[in-house]
């Protein structure tokens, strides 16, 4: 089946497609009927009761790690199940062997996530946060260079831009920091799923993401990826009696010498949302099927679709990078009264949202032509005629 009828097909498992133009998978992504029916039928089993399934959230928590790892580049052993990107995060910032003075550096356009996890690490722990001042919204690498004292330890940026989709160069990035003895910590849930990346080639040492948002999997559900280089050196902030292998055998509950998982799997905690694992299950079946590769080339066909219409109205400005090494999936423009517009899209059943003065459109494996299409109308009678009236 070629590529074309494959994306078709996916766009038919999401039923919202049928009503409304959804462009917002970087806030929350929805629900395809394949997530449906994996919840639908865990309640279902649950409803009936009728056998122990204790064992079944085990089995899907070990495959999502293996699907996980395929997509990202890294080994089974390297990954492992938590409820979002902030749960990663904090493994690093409190985990990390750091000492009282060390500098952990960020941008100061960083997702709220970043700040706030290392901003509770530096006051337990006695650590310096130095912010990278940006420039043109995004950081270069020559002030990263500049910020790094003897001090610096950890550089915990976005792989993608929450609020413009500017893509990070995680390679320089790496490259950089491991000659300065610096930890890179990555969140990467504005790329995952949309953009293809191998973070052992690249160097990273942990990265995290949530699943709600590209994964168009259920919110409280994500993983996190430890270095086997970094691993072992990670102190517990947190323990669970599933950080230790039972080896399945739960008849035999009173041994408390059990060692720990030698993986990321000991710095998972507790049992699971075993709803949340099912639905994460089938979403990440599809987008492995289609490929990431293509979503991406899929997602940015469309994205260029609505770009050349951008640049040809003198009303709108696009404010993402499309520079092949830093665009996305994300792509952002504004004009005057960005507002009044956002509001008149939503009117129209178009649904995105404002970002830091710019509209954003977050574009998916089940968006198509029609659905750029829809949008320019609705732009172009605004340059008509709405912008005249525009106000914030």
């Amino acid at each position: 089946m070629d590529l074309g009828k494959r994306f078709s097909r996916a766009r038919a498992l999401f039923p919202h497609t049928r009503k409304v133009v959804y462009l917002n998978s970087a806030s929350y992504g929805p629900f395809s009927t394949l997530v449906k029916k994996a919840i639908d039928d865990n309640v279902s089993l649950r409803l009936r009761a009728d056998r122990d399934d204790s064992h079944d959230a085990f089995a899907a928590a070990d495959e999502l790690r293996s699907v996980y790892a395929r997509m990202i580049g890294a080994r089974k052993r390297e990954v492992g199940i938590g409820l979002n990107t902030s749960f990663g995060l904090n493994i690093a910032a409190f985990g990390l062997p750091l000492k009282r003075g060390d500098e952990i550096l960020m941008s100061d356009f960083e997702f709220p996530a970043v700040p706030y996890t290392w901003r509770a690490a530096a006051e337990a722990r006695g650590l310096k946060l130095k912010f990278i001042r940006s420039k043109q919204k995004h950081v270069a690498l020559d002030d990263v260079q500049k910020a790094l004292t003897k001090r610096s330890r950890v550089l915990c940026v976005s792989w993608v831009q929450f609020f413009n989709g500017f893509k990070n160069d995680l390679a320089a990035l790496s490259e950089l920091c491991h000659s300065n003895r610096v930890w890179l910590v990555v969140d990467g849930i504005q790329g995952m799923g949309v953009e293809p990346i191998n973070v052992r080639k690249l160097g990273v040492d942990v990265f995290a993401s949530g699943c709600q948002k590209w994964m168009l999997s259920p919110q409280g559900g994500g993983f996190f990826y430890l270095s086997d280089a970094v691993r072992d050196k990670l102190a517990y902030s947190s323990m669970s009696w599933l950080g230790v292998d039972w080896k399945m055998n739960f008849t035999d509950m009173f041994r408390f010498d059990l060692p720990y998982f030698d993986s990321a799997r000991r710095f998972e905690l507790g049992y699971y949302a075993v709803l949340n694992l099912h639905g994460m299950k089938a979403s990440a079946g599809l987008i492995e099927n289609l490929g990431i590769r293509n979503i991406r080339k899929h997602n940015h066909t469309l994205i260029d679709r609505l770009a050349d219409y951008i640049r040809g109205k003198p009303l709108y400005t696009i404010t993402s990078s499309m520079d092949k090494a830093h665009r996305s999936s994300i792509f952002t423009f504004t004009c005057p009264g960005y507002k009044k517009l956002h509001r008149e899209l939503l009117k129209r059943r178009i649904i995105l949202v404002e970002r830091e003065g710019s509209i954003r459109v977050s574009v998916h494996l089940f968006n198509n032509e029609r659905d750029i299409d829809r949008l320019i109308a609705i732009l172009d009678r605004f340059a008509k005629t709405g912008s005249r009236t525009a106000g914030a």
